[in-house]
């Protein structure tokens, strides 16, 4: 595809990625009670690397070169991480603190890449980073603002999502992102497989249990590998600042879907916090270009 389609592709490729995320959050919680956080991770991204694998044989050949090992391997690295913390803390804490938490990497991004790029975040980059976070308490919190020990591992999850989210659009320029993911996946695996190895046993149970299967599937093939590639190859044709806030949407997707299927009221303060999510994107993506014009016309 050209660039001119990619960029076309780049916002609804997040968007979807936010989606995907959005609707496993309570997935994820209900299947670490069968499989432990290191296997979970293994299992999820060892099906990524094989299935991105396999779709990619072709590039292999004709765009594989070692620096893309290296590139993977930091994506994969800062990924495990990102995942090990944001999954233990969802172990010790709910489902709707730990995606709030883990979205505070929309506030860290514009001034990570200041510091990388030399970009100076404008103004309309922290008004949105605030908005969405504010907007993003509203939906996820309870009265019960006490912190627990997975509170905290999933706020400094946020610091290595942001962190990944700089380094993909640092070293993926040039690249084949596909052969940068899969080498990603595989990174990340492998960490997990030896991580499960040497602390946790092997939960051989559940392959006899399809009430777990099932579950698990949806996370390996959709929560991992359709979804972070959805982020990675929107990322390359996106700001860092605004891809941070359209997938701190999963959040956001996360709390509707409990609305919907898991009879959760849709009180005032969800809705004010979907207004300022809703207020903080169009901030992102327009920088209210539209109040300008409209200001200038009718002059």
């Amino acid at each position: 595809m050209n660039e001119t389609v990619m960029r076309r592709l780049a916002k609804p490729l997040l968007f979807l990625a936010a989606f995907i995320w959005g609707t496993s959050f309570f997935i994820m919680k209900n299947t670490l009670d069968a499989v432990p956080p290191f296997w979970l991770l293994a299992f999820r991204f060892t099906t990524g690397a094989v299935l991105l694998g396999l779709l990619c044989l072709k590039k292999w050949r004709l765009r594989f070169t070692p620096d893309y090992l290296w590139r993977g391997g930091i994506f994969g690295v800062f990924l495990f991480f990102a995942y090990t913390t944001q999954t233990f803390g969802l172990t010790g804490t709910t489902p709707s603190k730990n995606a709030f938490l883990t979205a505070t990497y929309c506030v860290l991004v514009p001034f990570l890449a200041w510091k990388v790029f030399r970009r100076r975040p404008d103004r309309y980059n922290l008004l949105a980073a605030f908005l969405c976070i504010t907007g993003v308490g509203l939906v996820s919190l309870s009265g019960d603002l006490s912190v627990t020990w997975g509170d905290g591992l999933s706020l400094f999850s946020a610091l290595f999502y942001a962190l990944h989210i700089i380094a993909v659009n640092k070293l993926s320029p040039g690249k084949d992102i596909y052969l940068l993911t899969t080498i990603q996946f595989a990174v990340t695996a492998l960490l997990s497989w030896g991580c499960g190895l040497l602390f946790q046993p092997f939960p051989g149970e559940i392959f006899s249990q399809p009430g777990v299967l099932w579950p698990l599937a949806y996370l390996c093939v959709m929560a991992t590998t359709v979804a972070l590639l959805c982020q990675n190859v929107g990322q390359v044709w996106s700001e860092p600042a605004s891809a941070s806030v359209i997938l701190s949407l999963e959040s956001v997707f996360g709390v509707l879907f409990s609305v919907l299927f898991y009879g959760d009221p849709a009180t005032p303060r969800l809705l004010a916090g979907f207004g300022l999510i809703f207020i903080a994107v169009l901030c992102s993506e327009t920088k209210f270009s539209f109040l300008h014009r409209k200001a200038h016309l009718s002059q």
